[in-house]
């Protein structure tokens, strides 16, 4: 098994009203086409390859942005193997948003790729107008020049893979887009980090323990609250089966990869295990009615194992709030959202 991982409201709001608002925020099932009048700035960083819940979790980040919940300001790898930028940009243009920005790791990452070769089929049956990894940015600097031009204490991170790029965006410099170092342009212009990573409790989970320097100093420094979805959520929501059994829908390279991927393993047999699907519908929707938050801190040790000090502050992780069940309706509807110009 390859995925198992990793919240932000402005300082001068006290920390039980963060917990209000993210508690009571606005968590209606898609249904039909509903708008929302202010859509979350959104930046989506993924390891985008070795495991494919990176699909259903991109797939839900634009259905929830053709319903008007959501705006995408870039989606970035965090691994850097050769096509990774243009698999990002296939799923982009797929939802007809081809001139999205992708950005990659430029300096020491991780190249951990498929097993299925799904990455592969789809590259070679969808169109991308990104080929070569060399065609994206890098994904630190491509951050600092879009938070610079967003609104104070607006934007959402989502990580739904290893902390490198973050990590190189903590530790940046002043530069042409923003004279404040990377801590402080996070500080002054991200909501909120919504994190697939960890195990909790406490556990050892992939995306901490894959890049455990970045986990380690990622959340040491990042300046504003984290929630995370841990390990122990998305194992136990299983979710595709009814996208793959759906005869109406076709050409649909989310559709293709989860049909390749899920009769390759026994394990997937009732569906794919959901962990980065959660921490997008979190990081938009909301936690409620679907989970609750626990308070604390996370503490990383050495060998990239976590554990959780109850005294904490800052960081939350989800609690399960309503049968499995349901959390995986709401998954397997939006995984089955075609894009806006095809509805």
């Amino acid at each position: 098994m390859y995925k198992i991982l990793f919240l932000v409201i402005m300082f001068a709001v006290s920390q039980s009203s963060f917990t209000q608002e993210f508690a009571t925020r606005q968590t209606t099932t898609i249904q039909g086409n509903p708008t929302q009048k202010n859509p979350i700035p959104v930046i989506f960083d993924s390891d985008m390859g070795p495991d494919y819940d990176d699909v259903g979790a991109i797939a839900i980040l634009h259905a929830l942005a053709d319903s008007g919940y959501a705006k995408v300001l870039a989606t970035c790898a965090s691994t850097k193997y050769e096509g990774v930028a243009a698999v990002l940009n296939t799923f982009n243009s797929y939802f007809n948003r081809s001139l999205l920005p992708v950005g990659i790791p430029k300096g020491d990452a991780l190249e951990i790729k498929d097993w299925q070769h799904w990455t592969d089929t789809i590259l070679s049956k969808y169109p991308h107008r990104i080929k070569k990894n060399v065609e994206a940015m890098d994904a630190a600097l491509l951050y600092r020049s879009i938070l610079a031009k967003q609104p104070d204490h607006s934007v959402v991170f989502i990580t739904v893979g290893f902390l490198t790029n973050l990590a190189n965006l903590l530790d940046s410099k002043g530069d042409q887009y923003s004279k404040l170092p990377g801590r402080d342009l996070v500080r002054n212009k991200v909501k909120q980090l919504v994190c697939m990573a960890g195990r909790f409790p406490y556990g050892r989970e992939f995306n901490v323990f894959s890049d455990s320097v970045s986990s380690f100093y990622v959340f040491k420094n990042w300046p504003t609250p984290i929630i995370f979805d841990g390990f122990e959520i998305g194992v136990k929501i299983k979710t595709g089966l009814p996208l793959i059994k759906n005869n109406d829908i076709k050409n649909s390279p989310v559709k293709d990869v989860f049909s390749l991927c899920i009769p390759k393993s026994k394990g997937d047999s009732l569906g794919r295990m959901s962990w980065d699907e959660i921490a997008v519908l979190v990081a938009i929707k909301g936690c409620k009615p679907w989970f609750n938050l626990h308070k604390g801190k996370i503490i990383i040790k050495q060998d990239g194992s976590n554990s959780w000090n109850e005294k904490g502050t800052k960081h939350f992780y989800l609690q399960m709030a309503q049968p499995i069940n349901k959390i995986e309706e709401v998954i397997n509807k939006l995984l089955m959202c075609r894009p806006r110009s095809s509805i």
